[in-house]
């Protein structure tokens, strides 16, 4: 078993140096080559400025971003992934909350506040490296990487993940998913979030290679797995919805993959369902887990045949259980997943932060190793697996009914002429009101009122309806509710949005 990220690499390309490690649009790199430009970044941030403790990363999808990620971990430090779509102000947020001590950057996405080291590609292409650092030991207890979500208090909440944190995630996903050198494997997620790590590790831990797509190809995933001949697919579900609304998601073609996962958010049947008729000789996984529990805690595989998936109430796939060398509990009152075990961060970059999220921890500082994480996502027992029902603050309550916003948007999903759907809570006139967007056949909120009835108890309706050509979606791909909310607040009230639902 390895001891960090870089051991999961580098015995890779010990072992299989000429073989592909990424292939970018613009070309392949070999695991030799990219151990070899690795080496080289590494030693000129060592010959810059010293020893290092962590390392921003403002590059994505290119050979930048992949050197100077291994780069971080071969010094010893930590990644910490800058997007290169957030502004200025939350970099310098990031910069301050995790102490950066520079900045690798590609020179097409300069962040300027801070001491960096700029390097383009062909300058990647063209470093070697003269055997100036000392050799590699791996310490599992350091910190691998530290990933920023929005805090409580609106600024960035700093998340560090330590190598033994991850390691066995990616070794035993590297075994389930039958990764080898002739697996071509997908890369879409962007480096700020934590799927990315299963993307770049899994895939050069069992040797395969990194198909990095094109800026077409991200926004189709059918040409991008023809096109670039994966045998592998990981995406957020919404991909799925998205690629259908905009008419890149052929019902008639199919395509070999052999593994298709989906995680980051619910996926739904009807989703998976698409998915399974393009790639109907695919095993499909369902994986499940939040930043804190080291990219995914849980995973559920569909049974091959169609016929056989389990139903459930809320029409998602099934989370399964978490892995067996993790402990969870469900909150009798809530229906809480609460999880410890060797995947568990250790707490939050400001200490405040840990206060309530830990079962049995009052304090700000560290839990102890005994305390289970609070995931805030709520769970429930169906055909003996766990099914996800979002998250805690996703049950609201709507003219004194407590409502589950995942199960009206599935009663949504089932009116015909509806294609996805995605439900909100907004405020009219100090009145607390379900908002529902969608994509489909266009239809009036009275008509689709009228069609709910029969689905939902009379307060779950959704008031008011916004027919969309696309769903929104966060910087992550997943459906956003805020943005949804704002779209609300500015669409026109009409009178038949207020039509009575009793």
């Amino acid at each position: 078993m390895s001891a960090s990220l870089y051991e999961l690499f580098a015995s890779t390309a010990e072992r299989l140096p000429e073989a592909i490690a990424v292939e970018l649009p613009t070309g392949a790199v070999s695991y030799r080559e990219l151990s070899m430009a690795c080496e080289a970044v590494a030693e000129c941030v060592a010959a810059a400025h010293g020893d290092v403790r962590r390392v921003g990363l403002l590059a994505t999808r290119s050979l930048v971003a992949y050197a100077g990620y291994l780069a971080v971990l071969r010094l010893g430090a930590a990644v910490v992934p800058l997007s290169v779509a957030d502004p200025a102000r939350r970099h310098r947020e990031i910069q301050v909350a995790a102490g950066l001590d520079l900045v690798i950057a590609d020179a097409t996405a300069r962040h300027r506040d801070v001491a960096e080291v700029v390097l383009t590609d062909d300058a990647v292409r063209s470093m070697r490296p003269a055997g100036t650092l000392p050799p590699y030991r791996a310490v599992p207890d350091s910190e691998a990487y530290v990933l920023f979500t929005s805090g409580t208090t609106g600024r960035p909440k700093g998340i560090p993940i330590r190598h033994r944190n991850v390691v066995a995630f990616i070794e035993r996903n590297i075994a389930r998913f039958e990764v080898g050198p002739d697996c071509r494997m997908s890369h879409s997620f962007d480096l700020t979030f934590d799927p990315s790590v299963f993307d770049l590790f899994v895939t050069w831990g069992g040797g395969g290679v990194l198909v990095v797509p094109s800026p077409v190809q991200a926004f189709s995933p059918l040409d991008y797995i023809t096109q670039r001949r994966l045998t592998h697919w990981f995406s957020v579900p919404s991909v799925i919805a998205v690629s259908r609304q905009l008419g890149r998601f052929p019902e008639s073609t199919t395509v070999p993959l052999r593994y298709s996962v989906f995680g980051g958010e619910q996926v739904t049947y009807d989703q998976v369902r698409a998915w399974h008729r393009l790639a109907p000789q695919s095993r499909i996984d369902n994986i499940y887990g939040p930043t804190e529990l080291s990219v995914a805690c849980a995973q559920y595989r569909l049974p091959a045949d169609p016929k056989d998936w389990p139903p459930t109430g809320n029409g998602t796939v099934p989370i399964g259980y978490p892995h067996d060398d993790l402990d969870h509990v469900i909150l009798e009152d809530t229906g809480e997943l609460c999880v410890r075990g060797p995947q568990r961060f250790d707490g939050y970059l400001d200490e405040a932060e840990n206060r309530d999220r830990f079962l049995g921890h009052t304090g700000p500082g560290r839990p102890a190793p005994e305390h289970y994480f609070r995931t805030g996502d709520r769970v429930r027992r169906e055909s003996g697996e766990l099914v996800h029902l979002g998250r805690l603050d996703d049950q609201v309550k709507v003219r004194g009914f407590r409502t589950e916003l995942a199960e009206v948007e599935l009663a949504v999903r089932q009116v015909p002429g509806v294609r996805e759907a995605v439900v909100a809570t907004t405020t009219r006139n100090g009145v607390t009101e379900l908002v529902a967007g969608y994509t489909g056949t266009a239809m009036t909120s009275r008509e689709l009122q009228g069609a709910l009835r029969g689905l939902l108890p009379v307060p779950a309706i959704p008031r008011v309806f916004l027919h969309l050509d696309v769903l929104p979606l966060n910087s992550r791909g997943k459906a956003d509710r805020d943005a949804l909310r704002r779209l609300a607040a500015e669409a026109p009230y009409r009178q038949e949005d207020a039509c009575s639902t009793t």
